[in-house]
């Protein structure tokens, strides 16, 4: 089973192109991408420096990578456990092989292309210190592991209603670009507004990581346990779902596709 896992992780990250060098870079590019987007938004709005005692750019870096690490680990464990798919028809192959791979995949092309532009950033453009690596690092696995358990509920849901099931994740996907709080400084924000967000896990998490990345940040109005305890919960539905899918998928149900 190992084996097979690991065969399958090689095939998920060289799937997006023949050359892997490449695949790595393009997906770093997209990260990368969007902290310029997002810096470019905030010069043209005026705001220069960052909201947190430290690095503007930083600032803005560590609400993007965990919100990319989230997301494509969304959209990669949602498509990847087709109970129906080519793969499935080789018997050491199952759903479980697959999720895996997905996810595993997803994080090996995150955590590399946080390395490669904070690396770069520090080396090239100015140096930057964080307050602590490991905890900041944790919550990328968290917003990793919190991706995992989305994906699985968006899994099971998929062979019943796929077209549906498609439009439901990308609304996820885009109002967390608001909702995720990446642009936001939570310890500063009201209380009426602070309500608008706090159901969301990756908000607490986002907050959360700051509070490890900056030394002079210490979120008081998130918390740590609440999207472990999410996560854990949509994990079980999501295994519960895939399960009784899996019982009870036809292939007739594709016919008309």
């Amino acid at each position: 089973m190992t084996e097979v896992t690991y065969h399958s992780i090689v095939r998920n990250l060289r799937s997006g192109h023949r050359n892997a060098v490449v695949g790595l870079a393009l997906t770093t590019l997209q990260s990368l991408v969007m902290v310029g987007v997002f810096l470019l938004m905030f010069t043209l709005l005026g705001v220069r420096t960052a909201p947190i005692r430290g690095d503007f750019l930083l600032f803005i870096m560590s609400g993007i990578f965990l919100y990319m690490t989230h997301t494509k680990t969304v959209a990669a464990v949602a498509g990847g456990g087709n109970p129906l798919g080519a793969m499935m028809l080789h018997a050491p192959m199952n759903t479980l092989i697959s999720i895996a791979a997905s996810a595993v995949s997803t994080l090996y092309q995150q955590i590399f292309s946080i390395t490669v532009i904070l690396s770069f950033y520090h080396v090239v453009v100015t140096p930057i210190t964080i307050h602590d690596p490991v905890g900041a690092l944790g919550l990328v696995l968290l917003a990793w592991f919190f991706g995992i358990a989305v994906g699985m509920v968006f899994l099971a849901l998929n062979p019943w209603i796929p077209d549906f099931a498609g439009l439901l994740r990308a609304l996820y996907i885009r109002m967390n670009m608001i909702a995720s709080g990446k642009m936001f400084v939570v310890n500063a924000l009201p209380a009426t507004t602070v309500a608008l967000f706090d159901w969301n896990p990756l908000f607490h998490i986002i907050d959360q990581s700051r509070g490890h990345v900056f030394l002079h940040y210490n979120p008081h109005v998130t918390s740590v346990s609440y999207p472990i305890y999410v996560s854990l919960a949509l994990i079980m539905i999501g295994l519960m779902g895939e399960f009784y899918t899996r019982r009870n998928v036809s292939v007739s149900w594709y016919a008309a596709r």
